[in-house]
């Protein structure tokens, strides 16, 4: 499985970013992933190649770049519930300073250095992201709708920004929540916004997670839920995408 560390010119400098694509050559469908707020570490990596695997070219972006690259902050092999209040302690002012702005302006250079990699062949992109990641992932789909043919969200705020947001997006969509994300009332409530928005969507509680269930260095981490997430998250790239 071909791997790389690239750099994206952006408009405020240069994101470092991993890349995984198939073997044997030729061109693939590309997919932007972005990561959960502790960035690109080695679950992201073999995420995304486990998703190139299927015959795609996928890029994972350093979004945190304006703060240094990748790791931007020193992380442990397992980030345990002992560790994770300080980490998010951390990380919370980047949060907070990467600004709907900021996400809009990076998703163009990322989108633009991702279809112009010569293992990206012509057509619609996916975007995929985990936790604040779902939330980017979402914005730039609306930001994109021509060229935006799928998006997906696991564990993430992918509503934060209101109803208003969904109305931009053409894409089709998958929201795959955790249990103590989002009450039944409060899915109920997005799905009716997905549906006034007029999506090709689904939207659902993945039984028996926590908030990261998709990311195995975590204590969150569910397989089962991890399963759910790529038996949903394939067949959505494959009908977006032609793939097959």
């Amino acid at each position: 499985m071909p791997t790389k560390t690239v750099q994206i010119p952006t408009a405020d400098g240069r994101a470092d970013a991993f890349a995984a694509f198939p073997d044997g050559g030729g061109q693939h469908p590309g997919v932007l992933m972005y990561a959960d707020a502790f960035g690109i570490r080695p679950v992201l990596r073999e995420m995304a190649r486990e998703l190139a695997g299927h015959g795609y070219y996928v890029l994972v972006p350093n979004f945190f770049y304006r703060n240094g690259p990748t790791p931007v902050i020193e992380l442990p092999e397992h980030i345990g519930e002992e560790v994770r209040p300080a980490i998010i302690a951390q990380l919370m002012p980047l949060i907070q300073a990467h600004t709907a702005e900021r996400v809009r302006s990076d998703a163009d250079a990322y989108l633009g250095f991702l279809t112009a990699q010569p293992e990206v062949s012509a057509g619609p992109v996916a975007v995929t992201g985990y936790c604040i990641g779902g939330l980017l992932a979402v914005r730039t789909a609306a930001a994109h709708p021509g060229q935006v043919a799928a998006v997906a969200g696991f564990h993430g705020p992918v509503g934060a920004d209101g109803p208003d947001l969904f109305s931009k997006i053409t894409a089709q969509v998958h929201f795959g929540h955790a249990e103590d994300d989002l009450t039944p009332e409060a899915l109920g409530e997005l799905n009716q916004a997905l549906d006034a928005a007029g999506l090709d969507y689904t939207s659902e509680i993945y039984p028996g997670t926590v908030h990261g269930f998709t990311m195995s260095d975590t204590d969150a981490f569910n397989p089962a839920g991890l399963q759910r997430h790529w038996d949903r998250l394939l067949p959505l790239l494959d009908r977006a995408l032609s793939n097959r």
